[in-house]
């Protein structure tokens, strides 16, 4: 027998099918012995029922799926129609006489608040609370029956129809429950999140609190009391002047009244309160398992709890072993330039190569744990060695301002400073790591020919892959994972030896540069010149040959429009029927040989490379045609080395001309010698890491098609939602879960995780520590962030969120999210460059440093807050940028 209506007695966390996510917490909730006013729940077979009555909803159904969500007159048009229809249409007897039995078992004399409770509500991973009506004070039959119909019809409401748009839900599969709930009538109520939902702490209580009913909190008509309680102790109390309260009518409804001015600025709940009421959300999160976000009321000097759900704003914790300590987690996304959610393997993969924490080499680090598809690096007891505390900020500093901030303000931190005891394992290796690097760096800067560098830096290069290559052509099968996890687990280790210290030395001669410069010059103004045209540079020496290849595409018009319109399976075969398109693909061969492993967020083993996605590089070389002069990059590459050399020549002299300026002019003539020539292997170690992804990669792949020939995977591309240790052991016949059925939910995962903004710096306990800039000297209103490449220039922005789709035009400016060597493409075509996340020796600052354009970085939602085509000033000396005219179109 279908069932219209189940009391709360008779429901739990089971019953959400039935009655949604707020009805199944009620229920579940009061089942449990929590403070929950009496009611029941109207049934989605209810709704479905009621549904089933109209001969039209067929037909609007179709044409909701059919609306284009940035239509917005169309949405709310069929949005009315539909609602006036649901309205008008006659309650089937059968679903009216049972509300009605239920009423008034209930109580029909009592008043009652009735809202909406969908299927897609109040779970784990979306909250559709506040999409659907609410009515609260409802008496009697009449009033009962209308506000159940119009819950009904609010399931279409505009904002409830974007949301399942947004959020990909369709429309015929999300069912209406409605909750019919006696009301409290509360002197005070509000809202309680068990996690402070403004920094995350999962130890805080936040509680906003007002007079009278919280509709008014909840539709933001009334300021409210903040109290925060931790451990048991009120932390924070911050009353609100409260001027109107809402109240409800005898005679059904609600009243908005004014506060008495003498009762505004009062206390609307007592301390005894505060923390009986977070101790009530504490059972509660503890019977859910997870952070809540809680209605309640105090009537009668009675805590009230008036609904319960999962907080789903807050950002997933990266896994500990519970050791009672607090943890420091830093972004490893923000640190590489990639902050987009990651899939399993690309997870494993990194955590693999990960060099610390970890018992072999073979394992996954525990110091790089993964969160919401992201990568958070442990660095609490690297911080508890005393030498740490003062290098991690200052390498940081070069890395993001606003990390290297947070992780001064964690150190500072009582609870830091109470737990810090050094583990002698990890000082032991942070002392041996520190003393290889620095022994070599002395060398480096005072001894060792710098000339010499790229050379042995290219020369290692070479050895190295082509070793792995070998070794991997001869295993297979389960073997062959093997010797990725073995290969991954050696590669960092051996790079930091082999090839660390040469980028660090010519960092840290920089720094001496600068110093010295001011020390002896009173200024360093032409110390960021010495950047230009580094010699040796990978990644340059890419975007300098990727420009050649636009040189000769632009000698042939027909290869040029080809390539507009190219597909990646016939990229090359098309090309062979056109004037020059032989002469291009020759060249183009060359540039995918030594470069086609590269991609926009190649740390991302998954992310499709520009040997298996050729079309990816059409917008840099057309955007290349268009903004450049044939050979023009080659030209402004001389003309770097040129004032390179004159800043070098420059600084020497005026360095001669103070007082001991002979052994002074010797000095920071090494120091240049050494920056130069040690500054250009900066990108070697990711360039190598790089070609070992593509390897791995190609090795992983080959492995999958023999899967999906065996039925255990549906698509090669499958085994990016395994790990490593899951590919090695489904090959070897030891994997007992259904494959299937495990990518399926992590690909579910997948687009969940890819919706959130990953924080750059968390603790375990959740608290997301946002960091603090240095004093800016920026004119009121820019958007601020770290300089990095100094200069000053106007133009217009354009925004990319991905190079694959740029469309640069002459003279603009790039608003990027992140860039890392597969972004450099864009640089020769860009006036300046915008980012919201990097600093000082991350890629993109480098590059532009090299190109002589200016940069900031670290401007938070720069790709939101900057439109395309609005007039901009980037100063890359203070770190600021200026909307000049927003209404100036491009």
């Amino acid at each position: 027998m279908v069932q219209y209506v189940l009391n709360f007695n008779e429901i739990d966390k089971t019953s959400l099918p039935y009655v949604g996510g707020k009805g199944a917490n009620l229920g579940e909730m009061s089942k449990a012995g929590f403070p929950i006013p009496k009611g029941f729940c109207v049934t989605t077979a209810a709704y479905r029922s009621f549904i089933e009555t109209s001969s039209e909803m067929d037909e609007l159904f179709n044409l909701l799926d059919q609306l284009d969500p940035n239509q917005l007159d169309h949405l709310q048009q069929l949005g009315k129609r539909i609602r006036d229809h649901l309205e008008s249409l006659s309650m089937p007897d059968d679903i009216r006489s049972a509300i009605l039995q239920a009423w008034k078992e209930t109580g029909a004399e009592a008043a009652y608040a009735i809202r909406s409770s969908a299927t897609a509500e109040d779970l784990p991973t979306a909250s559709f609370a506040g999409q659907q009506d609410t009515y609260l004070n409802v008496k009697g039959e009449d009033q009962l029956l209308q506000a159940i119909q119009k819950c009904w019809a609010s399931l279409f409401t505009d904002r409830a129809i974007s949301y399942r748009m947004k959020n990909e839900f369709a429309h015929r599969s999300v069912y209406l429950s409605v909750v019919v709930q006696q009301m409290v009538f509360p002197e005070v109520s509000g809202i309680m999140f068990t996690a402070d939902p403004v920094t995350g702490h999962r130890n805080t209580i936040s509680i906003d609190a007002s007079f009278g009913l919280g509709e008014a909190l909840v539709s933001g008509l009334v300021s409210a009391d903040l109290y925060q309680v931790c451990s048991g102790k009120i932390v924070k109390k911050q009353v609100a002047e409260k001027k109107i309260a809402i109240y409800a009518l005898p005679e059904g409804g609600t009243i908005t009244q004014d506060v008495p001015p003498d009762k505004q600025k009062e206390q609307a709940l007592s301390d005894e309160k505060i923390v009986e009421l977070a101790k009530l959300g504490e059972q509660i999160e503890h019977h859910y398992g997870s952070e809540q976000d809680i209605e309640w009321g105090l009537a009668g000097g009675k805590l009230f709890i008036l609904q319960s759900r999962p907080i789903t704003s807050l950002y997933p914790l990266p896994p500990i072993q519970d050791d009672s300590k607090i943890h420091f987690f830093i972004s490893f996304g923000h640190q590489q330039m990639m902050t987009e959610a990651m899939k399993p393997l690309a997870i494993s993969i990194w955590r693999t190569l990960f060099p610390f924490g970890k018992r072999k080499f073979s394992a996954q680090s525990d110091a790089m744990l993964a969160a919401g598809g992201r990568l958070f690096i442990d660095l609490t007891e690297l911080l508890y060695w005393k030498p740490a505390r003062k290098i991690i900020p200052i390498a940081l500093s070069n890395i993001d301002e606003l990390i290297s901030n947070a992780s001064i303000q964690f150190m500072q931190r009582e609870q830091f400073q109470k737990e810090a005891v050094p583990n002698k394992q990890v000082s032991k290796k942070a002392r041996q790591f520190v003393k290889l690097v620095l022994t070599n760096i002395i060398k480096n800067i005072l001894f060792r020919d710098p000339s010499q560098s790229i050379h042995l830096c290219d020369e290692y290069m070479e050895r190295l892959v082509q070793k792995s290559k070998e070794e991997m052509a001869q295993v297979s099968g389960a073997d062959r994972i093997k010797w990725i996890q073995e290969s991954a687990g050696k590669l960092l280790p051996t790079l930091f030896q082999e090839l660390f210290h040469y980028p660090v030395s010519g960092i840290l001669a920089f720094k001496l540069i600068q110093h010295c410069a001011n020390r002896w010059l009173g200024d360093d103004r032409e110390v960021h010149l010495l950047n230009k045209s580094l010699a040796g540079n990978v990644t340059s020496e890419m975007g300098l040959a990727l420009g050649d290849l636009a040189d000769i595409a632009r000698k042939y018009p027909e290869v040029v429009e080809y390539l507009k319109s190219a597909e990646n399976h016939s990229f090359c075969q098309g090309l062979g029927q056109l004037p020059g398109g032989d002469i291009f693909r020759k060249e183009f061969a060359r540039f995918i040989n030594q470069y086609g492993m590269r991609c926009p967020g190649e740390i991302d083993i998954t992310k499709p490379r520009w040997r298996e996605a050729p079309t990816m590089l059409v917008p840099s070389i057309v955007s290349h045609i268009q903004n450049l002069k044939p050979g023009e990059h080659r030209e402004r590459f001389k003309q770097g080395k040129i004032e390179a050399e004159q800043a070098v020549q420059s600084l020497l002299k005026r360095v001669r001309m103070t007082s001991g300026g002979l052994l002074k002019q010797r000095w920071m003539s090494r120091l240049i010698t050494v920056f130069r020539g040690n500054m250009g292997a900066r990108e070697h170690p990711k360039y190598i890491m790089v070609w070992h992804l593509d390897l791995y990669k190609q090795a992983i792949l080959e492995e999958a098609n023999q899967l999906v020939d065996k039925g255990v995977l549906n698509h090669p591309t499958d085994v990016f939602y395994l790990t490593l240790d899951e590919i090695r052991m489904i090959l070897e016949d030891r994997f007992a879960e259904d494959v299937h059925e495990l990518i399926d939910q992590r690909k579910k995962d997948y687009e969940r995780y890819q919706k959130l903004a990953p924080p750059r710096v968390m603790t375990s306990e959740g608290e997301v520590i946002t960091g603090r800039r240095g004093d800016s000297q920026a004119p009121a209103g820019a958007l601020v962030g770290t300089p990095v490449s100094p200069g000053v220039v106007e133009g217009y922005a354009r925004v990319v969120l991905n190079p694959d789709k740029a469309n640069l035009h002459p003279g603009e400016i790039l608003i990027a999210p992140f860039t890392d060597p597969g972004w450099t493409t864009l640089f020769h075509s860009s006036k300046a460059l915008v980012m919201e996340v990097g600093g000082l020796m991350t890629h993109g600052a480098v590059v532009a440093r090299e190109y002589g354009i200016p940069a900031v970085v670290g401007v938070d939602e720069a790709t939101k807050k900057i439109k395309d085509g609005q007039y901009i000033r980037v100063d890359g000396t203070l770190g600021y940028v200026q909307i000049l005219d927003a209404e100036k179109n491009a």
